[in-house]
């Protein structure tokens, strides 16, 4: 800890990758408020590497997934001496968490209920029920900053490839083999929810058009639970495609985003990473709400069929008032995306270097 700086700040958010990306902004903001100050992180041990890719944040703090942690913990936070603690979770755990730093700053905030545990708290907002109908989540994130006075400095937060990761990405075999005359599109066709997944024929289709037209090379990442969906897309595929099977650092990914021309993918959380570290995004959204999620920037395109629902592909499986569980994503046709895509790469093309 820098016990030089006499504004100590942890801002909590456990999980999951676009959410933490997200927070770019408000670290911006209160770097900006307050230059000198030491700006921590709490995130869930599996994210913990993420933070520290964005230039306000000085230290992350892993919140333990075992009890025996638990106590040298809480021991570290009390030591910290924070003056603020800021819960973008608002849950038990992490309602704890804020109580224990004994910050006298403890703020946190809602959408459309009061918050819990409303005692362990200083400051606490109730964000109306309607507020994320047309607004995107870092709006949310933004009314903690409003309801403790700190001005907003930016939209956005970018995030920086680290140069030892961009060196180990460059010497990646699967990457250091492609043509150089061609740009480098990564196809991420993962997702969190097996519902959101477009068909594995379909992202073939895409990928042979662009490859068999020299109009792309393809690269397909994965994580290790979803490479079974990249052998089924590379078994319904006409031409070889080269596919990153090693597991990859959250900041290797990041690295990996910044390396190449264009990311097709999901709504996601590697969607996310990709535009903070500023790679064009195509992104593939179901019923999603794309007001709240929608990559952040004017560089992007995001696909995504008519809604509500008109032509459901799975009648009597879907859920449609729950975007993790239907199959709307697979009503984009082929034909839209490979449009976006070489929409995307003929903008690049075009743009000075």
């Amino acid at each position: 800890m820098d016990t030089r700086a006499t504004v100590r700040i942890l801002v909590i958010r456990r999980r999951y990758v676009g959410d933490i990306v997200l927070l770019g902004s408000v670290f911006q903001s209160l770097r900006e408020r307050w230059p000198d100050a030491y700006i921590a992180v709490a995130v869930d041990r599996a994210y913990a590497a993420l933070p520290t890719l964005h230039q306000a944040v000085d230290a992350v703090y892993a919140i333990p997934a075992g009890f025996s942690d638990w106590l040298s913990f809480f021991v570290r936070l009390r030591r910290d001496r924070f003056t603020h603690a800021l819960d973008f979770d608002n849950r038990p755990r992490t309602a704890l968490i804020t109580a224990v730093t004994g910050a006298p700053v403890r703020a946190t905030l809602r959408h459309g209920q009061p918050p819990r545990f409303r005692s362990l708290y200083s400051h606490a907002l109730i964000v109306e029920g309607d507020y994320l109908d047309q607004r995107h989540i870092t709006a949310y994130y933004h009314r903690l900053l409003g309801l403790l006075d700190i001005p907003l400095a930016s939209q956005r937060g970018e995030l920086r490839a680290l140069p030892a990761d961009l060196k180990f990405v460059a010497e990646l075999p699967e990457l250091a083999g492609l043509p150089s005359n061609r740009p480098r599109v990564l196809v991420h066709p993962g997702s969190r929810s097996a519902y959101r997944v477009w068909p594995a024929p379909f992202f073939a289709a895409v990928c042979d058009e662009l490859q068999a037209s020299g109009a792309a090379s393809i690269v397909m990442v994965a994580g290790p639970a979803e490479q079974a969906i990249v052998a089924a897309i590379q078994a319904e595929m006409k031409t070889p495609v080269a596919a990153l099977r090693r597991p990859l650092s959250l900041p290797q990914l990041a690295a990996l985003f910044a390396s190449v021309d264009l990311l097709l993918c999901h709504d996601s959380g590697p969607m996310h990473l990709a535009a903070s570290v500023g790679t064009r995004v195509v992104a593939l959204f179901g019923s999603q709400n794309k007001a709240n999620w929608h990559p952040l920037g004017q560089v992007h395109i995001t696909l995504q069929p008519p809604l509500p629902c008109q032509h459901c592909v799975s009648p009597g499986i879907c859920k449609p008032d729950d975007a993790y569980f239907n199959h709307c994503v697979r009503n984009i046709k082929v034909p839209e995306v490979v449009a976006a895509v070489r929409t995307q790469l003929q903008t690049l093309a075009a743009t000075p270097q």
